[in-house]
């Protein structure tokens, strides 16, 4: 049965962090590097034992080895001291598993601390999560205090993530229960909830008649690479917008919150995910375009196309690139049109916002015809920064005009150490905070809202639409913007 709420969240004196999954690739390039940072700046518990586990039969020193070893290649050289990486290593254990062998479990806890904290990051395919919960449970080593991190896709469908969501929850509470989702981490992200709410000069304006589009933009441009064997029965809809890039929308989008209580904000953007208007088969074809990347070039280097990767069906039909137009149906944001674009292969890597104001109603400049829009972009990656897009006089005579940034360079304002995503949200996680987290029913509420796309994709049986690698993806992606007289943001 799930635990009731604890009474304090703080971190804890001794921890017990378990990885499944822990020779993989999530937990070499991210994980490890990101337990190694919070280690070097002494964020983590002064007594944590970190427990890798995987279905490879080694022994603890040849774990150290070949695993921690591969993920010394994602820290920064300057964080790399010696005597630090030994007492980082001197951390972890290594305990071969099979996660559907209820003996292995038991052999898991006689290895456990009695009175930790206990994490369970779950760094595996979902299928399993719900074994793994019973299993965990089934051999006591489920508490009032044990969390469960799930790493997405929470699904493929409503019916699969409600599946997740129900299995998970007959072993956890609710608040025991993280959904990661790394774009939650980013700390321009969180700045949002500052930019919004902690300015009184962007609050009133934060609204329809005010502002005139709202741009996501999440572009890759990486190609699938050797995850063509999960990504080829995902697609980019599933891995990015139905969790990205909706998360981000509802953090632009939703109302005040009545205090930073972590439920106080997600019941905010649980809102604005079930005012999000939903795109039936009538509006597919109009405002959604679906494209897979053809061969191209790339750093002045030819990269193949998606069907020439390796692991790729011949002939498949997965779409690699997704751009849309959706509406937030409420009265902050009535008619404003909401442009959301992912994909991979693009001409850049680039993850930003942009908010497009309105233009004036009487503007009484000459050139007014050809004033570019006042922007605010935030960007989250690859350097993550806040611009305001304004008009300024030109030096000299005359009132001719030029557009200028205000420009917030978060590397350079603040000296401070920035930790990456995964990071800070670990240490969210060992300290019981849920904000940065996906409740039930948000991925419910995102899943309702994808899903009709899916299935009018089935249904429709068309093939995805060509784009070289190194652009901006299909044509069509312009004018979904164009047909409402607007552009995106790197062709204005």
């Amino acid at each position: 049965m799930p635990t009731p709420a604890p009474t304090a969240l703080a971190q804890p004196d001794k921890l017990d962090l378990l990885i499944f999954g822990a020779t993989g690739d999530l937990s070499i390039r991210k994980l490890l590097p990101a337990l190694f940072m919070a280690f070097t700046h002494d964020r983590l518990p002064p007594d944590t034992r970190i427990y890798g586990l995987g279905r490879q039969a080694m022994q603890r020193d040849e774990y150290v080895a070949q695993v921690l070893q591969a993920s010394r290649a994602f820290i920064d050289e300057a964080e790399l001291q010696d005597e630090v990486w030994a007492r980082f290593v001197a951390l972890f254990d290594y305990v071969p598993l099979d996660a559907s062998q209820a003996a292995d479990y038991a052999r898991l806890a006689s290895r456990t601390r009695s009175g930790a904290q206990r994490v369970f990051y779950l760094a595996t395919a979902p299928s399993l999560f719900a074994g793994i919960c019973e299993h965990l449970a089934g051999c006591g080593l489920v508490d009032a205090q044990a969390r469960v991190v799930l790493e997405k896709p929470l699904g493929h469908d409503l019916a699969s993530a409600r599946a997740i969501n129900q299995q998970v929850g007959r072993h956890f509470a609710e608040h025991q229960i993280y959904r990661i989702d790394h774009y939650l981490g980013k700390e321009t992200v969180q700045n949002l909830m500052v930019l919004r709410f902690g300015n009184s000069i962007f609050e009133p304006i934060w609204r329809a008649g005010h502002i005139r589009s709202v741009q996501i933009t999440v572009a890759e441009a990486v190609g699938v690479g050797s995850r063509a064997g999960f990504y080829d029965g995902t697609g980019c809809l599933r891995d990015m917008v139905q969790n990205h890039l909706l998360q981000l929308l509802a953090i632009v989008a939703m109302e005040p919150p009545v205090s930073l209580d972590a439920d106080a904000i997600r019941d905010e953007k649980l809102k604005v995910l079930k005012s999000l208007r939903r795109i039936g088969p009538a509006e597919l074809q109009r405002d959604v375009v679906r494209g897979q990347y053809t061969g191209g070039n790339m750093d002045g280097k030819p990269v193949p196309g998606y069907l020439q990767e390796a692991n790729v069906p011949p002939g498949s039909q997965t779409e690699t690139f997704v751009a849309l137009r959706t509406y937030i149906d409420s009265w902050r944001w009535a008619n404003v049109p909401f442009f959301l674009r992912t994909g991979k292969r693009m001409a850049e890597r680039k993850s930003e916002i942009v908010i497009e104001f309105a233009n004036q109603p009487f503007n009484i400049f000459p050139d007014a015809y050809h004033q570019p829009v006042n922007r605010l972009v935030i960007t989250l990656q690859p350097e993550e920064s806040v611009q305001l897009q304004i008009m300024a006089k030109e030096p000299g005579s005359g009132m001719k005009r030029r557009p200028v940034t205000l420009d917030l360079d978060l590397h350079t304002a603040f000296t401070e150490r920035r930790a990456e995503a995964y990071e800070r949200l670990l240490m969210d996680v060992i300290r019981g905070r849920l904000t940065h987290f996906m409740r039930h029913d948000e991925l419910e509420a995102a899943w309702s809202w994808a899903e009709p796309i899916l299935n009018g994709w089935q249904d429709l049986g068309e093939a995805p639409r060509p784009y070289a690698a190194g652009t901006w993806g299909p044509a069509a992606s312009s004018a979904l913007t164009a047909r409402t007289d607007m552009q995106w943001a790197e062709e204005a």
